[in-house]
């Protein structure tokens, strides 16, 4: 029996965390210390090491989005992956710019289902083959329509979990003849979907493992479904997943592993002083910049899960309804990336805490039509995997039953009046999703008044809202999104 013994280092929705954080008694995190245990490792072993990431790498820092991403993947040169595969993140700037960010980019990128629509040519390469030191490694890269989310007329992708699991297969059968020693789908689509994909592959093509992100979840040990072992290490730079793998490179499986996730900190990872001096040249020129203080909250604002109502989601969608005179201001949750701002807020917290800065539109929705949004929203949430959940502001009043139906509504104390006209303002983005999210069709919208955009800037009304209120009141989470029955975060 001929067997050989692999390390592959992995990590999953970096998110822009590039800086240590400072605990009771150590060090955690950050680009420096993650770059010196990858390091550290590749020098220290004499078997193989290679290292992936599967998505996000982008977003969730005021230097990713100052530069566009540009300063991320130099950083993530300075790391050194052998493979990565997309995030939805990683499309925030546009498909444009993301080829772009592809050519600065020292490592290989897969991804196996966006292809161009007139041509049917993929975007990156499917799949990458390597040899480390005599194993011969095939990586997948896949991420489904449901994940991306971007509305791009030329750019077509897989609709489902099946056409994945049909392409994995083909483009494995394309190497039956060749001697591939262990098979890894990197993937982001979530750790529910992945253990579905893996219970869909045919145990012939021969996947080893699957390598996951976009859920965070931070798992134990490996799962394993249909002999495919399935892992994830939650997000940030906080902790990185190692195999051990010991291979049989007759049958070409896996014979024997380990796994552990890998916290990094300063009781055992050096600091690459190299990457640290990148970081700190990006830091200087952001705090000159941005590091302005916008005004103070009596307490940190949190937002630690969100799929409820937060303090933090509230008062952004309070000073919309403010900043922009409508009746019902709309944030998605998921545009808010931290867990809590302040006490003290400065213009580079408030950017990298609510990052998308795109327009706001506005238009007009009777009592009934907005009844029937929420219910469809609440409706999608409970019952069909719903990935997003809206704040709103302190006048709109939701009761919602344990079943996810809506028990009551009311505006400014009062019921809902089904033909009273109500303004509505939602992010563009959003809007451009809202018959996925709410139910509502953008022709049913411009049959009851003007769509128009009240502002081209997310940013720039926090900022100027901030300005003039640079003490907010104590404020508490006031039972506007009432859920009966919590609902559970398993998506980011």
């Amino acid at each position: 029996m001929h067997l050989r013994r692999l390390i592959l280092l992995h990590s999953n929705d970096l998110h822009g965390d590039f800086f240590a954080t400072e605990t009771h008694d150590k060090m955690v995190g950050g680009m420096s210390m993650l770059s010196g245990y990858v390091q550290k490792v590749r020098e220290e072993e004499e078997d193989p090491v290679l290292y992936v990431i599967s998505g996000d790498m982008l977003q969730g820092s005021i230097i990713d989005q100052e530069y566009k991403g540009i300063s991320t993947i130099l950083i993530m040169n300075m790391l050194a992956p052998d493979v990565v595969t997309l995030g939805n993140h990683e499309t925030d700037y546009g498909f444009a710019h993301l080829m772009f960010l592809e050519r600065c980019a020292r490592f290989p990128i897969v991804n196996a289902n966006l292809y161009l629509k007139p041509t049917n040519t993929n975007l990156f390469r499917s799949h990458y083959i390597t040899n480390a030191d005599g194993i011969r490694l095939l990586f997948i890269g896949i991420i489904t329509e449901l994940v991306m989310d971007r509305k791009e007329t030329l750019i077509g992708t897989f609709i489902s979990i099946e056409d994945a699991a049909k392409e994995i297969e083909y483009i494995c059968n394309c190497y039956r003849d060749v001697d591939i020693d262990l098979t890894v789908i990197l993937t982001h689509i979530g750790f529910e979907e992945d253990k579905k994909l893996a219970a869909l592959l045919p145990k012939e093509i021969g996947v080893d493992l699957i390598i996951g992100g976009h859920s965070h979840t931070m798992l134990e040990e490996p799962v394993e479904v249909n002999d495919i072992l399935i892992t994830q290490v939650g997000s940030g730079s906080d902790f990185i997943g190692r195999y051990d793998l010991i291979i049989n490179m007759d049958t070409n499986s896996v014979h024997d592993y380990t796994w552990e996730a890998i916290p990094i900190d300063d009781s055992h990872c050096p600091i690459d002083p190299v990457m640290d001096e990148l970081l700190n040249d990006y830091q200087s020129e952001i705090d000159g910049k941005y590091n302005t203080v916008l005004c103070r909250f009596p307490h940190p604002l949190e937002h630690a899960t969100r799929f409820r109502e937060t303090e933090l989601g509230s008062v952004l969608a309070d000073i919309f309804k403010y900043q922009l005179g409508v009746d019902i201001a709309f944030i998605a949750s998921g545009s808010i990336r931290k867990q809590e701002l302040g006490p003290l807020v400065t213009l580079t917290d408030l950017m990298e805490t609510f990052p998308y800065n795109e327009p706001v539109i506005s238009f007009s929705v009777t009592g009934k039509m907005l009844e029937d949004m929420i219910a469809h929203l609440m409706h999608t949430l409970f019952h069909e995997d719903g990935h997003e959940f809206y704040q709103w502001n302190a006048e709109l009043r939701a009761d919602i039953l344990e079943d996810g139906s809506v028990a009551n509504i009311t505006y400014l104390g009062e019921p809902l009046e089904a033909e009273k006209s109500y303004r509505v303002s939602m992010q563009q983005y959003h809007y451009g999703n809202i018959a996925n999210t709410f139910g509502l069709t953008h022709d049913e919208i411009e049959n009851t008044g003007r769509v128009r955009v009240v502002s081209t800037s997310t940013q720039d009304n926090v900022v100027e809202y901030f300005k003039t209120h640079t003490m907010l009141k104590p404020f508490h989470c006031d039972g506007r999104i009432h859920l009966r029955k919590p609902l559970v975060e398993e998506k980011e």
